[in-house]
């Protein structure tokens, strides 16, 4: 979906709506109730507005979870407004719950006031036993400090597709359109996009299409007609968004699109090998239709295999990507190790998750830091880059790339649970401006050898297997530093590891100094922060500087080799607070390199920060 941004758009109002800044809603329901879908709809009908927006699509574990349990709930909440969005919100104002199970998971969650829509169809005994409650919440004056609405929504969306002949189960199925047409006539949002979604989606079935249209309708007439408390209309105006050409963008999605990017842009064609597991397989099936733009996608039988066959392709001359999860990435890490022993350019893509083990496969996480920057045998180092937001992928993709063939070296890219399935408008870059930096093949047999060396990069020569007269052999056993013959001369060990390790940090003279991304350059704190954590941070200290604190925002998005005037910059504050989801392993890297005394803000809960949390932790440390 793309939208054409020129800060101009108007829309009619035909009834009297309360104006708002921003909003927060979650939809929360079954797996099976189709809540992403009705969070996507919205979102979409929502950026046509022109509304800035960010979403947290929160998944299930269980792929078929009993209908009606705890475990087996589905939420999407977006934030929106007419300011700059950093974060997916922290308390929904909205709450929309489907059944029982979801109103018993997010509750807890809607702020003090909030509006709460029940659909009181799925509030049987029954249902209210799978959930775990001995009351029915809706009876019992547990939700009394919120703004309870019950509708029968069941009932409600029955009754508006009966003439269309669907059986109950088909019927029951269109509530979520039901629900999305009463929350886009409580938010003013035009349901044309949806209808016309609706009609393609279900273009060999017309008359579910209708079905769905009609109960989207009827959900959009009862809250125009609907005098009961809780139903309200509110305006959200446009957000000030740079006049251009936008599209809602995934983490997933702008990673993906970036690799092509950036493989084109060093002139390669790029092998994707993977293995699907959960949050990384939504990078493979973006990838999979882009055969055109030189792009091979590989489903290998298990993780080592998917790691070993980009280490093949980047060895034939392509570039070689693999992508997974942490679990994923523990498996491949042998094969890295080989790829970093034969300098060959691998870009390792990590969609961090709660872990350790399996962990929470749906939640997010930023605990593989320590494993990307130390977890292999032997003193193995490999670049490191993190991206902080859904459309930042695009960019830290290209870059890693860029390094990956630059220095002949694996690049770990960080990502997590919560980057790759949120969304945010994302302005579509001229890729015909994008830098370009062709990749270098050894042609010249003349002093040949697979270890002759770039002198200022270090990066070992690149040559293509049957180049003329460039015969070689490469493997994980060490090599001669003059030769590239096998070698167990410990002299030479020790030389080609520091020759390794100098090569990685040579990288530091080719990025960026470190900047602050608001607030002084030295002074009380600096609040540093990598990869996701980037909008509770940002908002949260610009909250605190707007009560007259002193407190800057560092984001590192290269966390290994780290910026060259980091610990510089660090030493200029008198505290260092480090909000991390972990338990503190940027913060530990920090210290160790720096000695700064740098103190974390962790949380492990599978959820991210909510800006008041770290809000609290900036006064707290200030004393204020």
């Amino acid at each position: 979906m793309t939208m054409r941004s020129s800060n101009t758009a108007e829309q009619l109002h035909p009834t009297a709506r309360d104006e708002i800044e921003s909003a927060v809603v979650r939809f929360a329901g079954d797996s099976g109730d189709g809540m992403q879908l009705t969070g996507s709809r919205f979102t979409e009908a929502t950026a046509l507005a022109g509304n800035d927006l960010a979403t947290f699509p929160d998944f299930p574990a269980e792929i078929r979870a009993p209908a009606g349990t705890t475990f087996g709930v589905s939420a999407f909440q977006i934030n929106f407004g007419a300011q700059k969005i950093a974060t997916a919100g922290d308390a929904p104002d909205v709450l929309i719950a489907m059944n029982p199970a979801a109103l018993k998971v997010n509750v807890r969650d809607l702020r003090l006031g909030g509006t709460l829509i029940v659909d009181t169809g799925s509030f049987k005994e029954r249902d209210l036993k799978k959930a775990g409650y001995d009351k029915n919440p809706l009876e019992d004056g547990s939700l009394e400090k919120y703004q309870v609405v019950p509708i029968d929504i069941s009932n409600s969306t029955m009754e508006s597709v009966k003439r269309f002949g669907l059986t109950n189960k088909e019927a029951l199925r269109c509530k979520n359109m039901w629900t999305l047409g009463l929350v886009y006539w409580m938010y003013d949002r035009d349901r044309k996009a949806s209808a016309d979604w609706l009609k393609q989606r279900f273009a060999k079935r017309p008359e579910l299409a209708e079905a769905n249209i009609a109960a989207m309708n009827a959900g959009h007439a009862f809250g125009e007609t609907a005098e009961m408390p809780g139903i309200h209309g509110f305006r959200v105006k446009p957000a000030h968004i740079a006049p251009g050409l936008y599209r809602t963008v995934t983490g997933a999605e702008a990673l993906a699109w970036g690799l092509v990017a950036g493989a084109q842009a060093v002139n390669l064609k790029m092998v994707f090998a993977s293995y699907p597991i959960t949050p990384a397989s939504s990078i493979l099936h973006t990838l999979a239709p882009l055969r055109s733009y030189g792009v091979t996608t590989f489903q290998a039988e298990d993780e080592i295999a998917a790691a070993c066959a980009a280490i093949g392709a980047s060895y034939a001359g392509s570039l070689g990507v693999t992508s997974s999860s942490g679990p994923g990435i523990a498996l491949k890490m042998e094969a890295i190790g080989l790829a970093i022993g034969v300098e060959l350019p691998l870009v390792v893509v990590n969609s961090q998750r709660a872990g350790p083990s399996t962990g929470m496969p749906t939640k997010t996480e930023q605990s593989d830091l320590h494993q990307a920057v130390f977890g292999r045998n032997g003193d193995a180092p490999v670049a490191v880059l993190a991206a902080r937001s859904a459309s930042d992928c695009f960019d830290v993709a290209i870059e890693a790339i860029r390094i990956a063939v630059r220095y002949m070296t694996p690049v770990f890219l960080l990502t997590d649970g919560y980057i790759a399935n949120a969304a945010e408008p994302w302005a579509i870059p001229d890729v015909s401006r994008l830098p370009r930096n062709p990749a270098k093949f050894r042609t010249d047999p003349q002093g040949f050898h697979p270890f002759v060396r770039d002198e200022t990069t270090l990066a070992r020569a690149w040559a293509i297997p049957g180049t003329p007269g460039l015969q070689h052999r490469i493997g994980g056993l060490e090599k001669s530093f003059e030769t590239g013959h096998i070698s167990y001369d410990a002299d030479n060990h020790q030389k080609m590891t520091e020759t390794r390790i100098g090569k990685i940090q040579r990288i530091a003279d080719d990025i960026p100094p470190q900047t602050v991304s608001q607030g002084p350059v030295m002074g009380k704190m600096a609040v540093v922060g990598w990869g996701s954590t980037f909008g509770p941070i940002s908002r949260a200290v610009e909250n605190v500087r707007a009560r007259g604190h002193e407190v800057a925002h560092i984001h590192v998005r290269y966390i290994w080799p780290l910026p060259k005037n980091l610990g510089e910059l660090l030493r200029g504050y008198d505290k260092v607070l480090v909000p991390e989801m972990n338990a503190g392993q940027l913060k530990t890297v920090l210290r160790s390199e720096y000695l700064v005394p740098a103190e974390g803000l962790n949380k492990v809960s599978g959820q991210p920060f909510k800006i008041a949390e770290i809000e609290e932790a900036i006064l707290k440390h200030l004393g204020a």
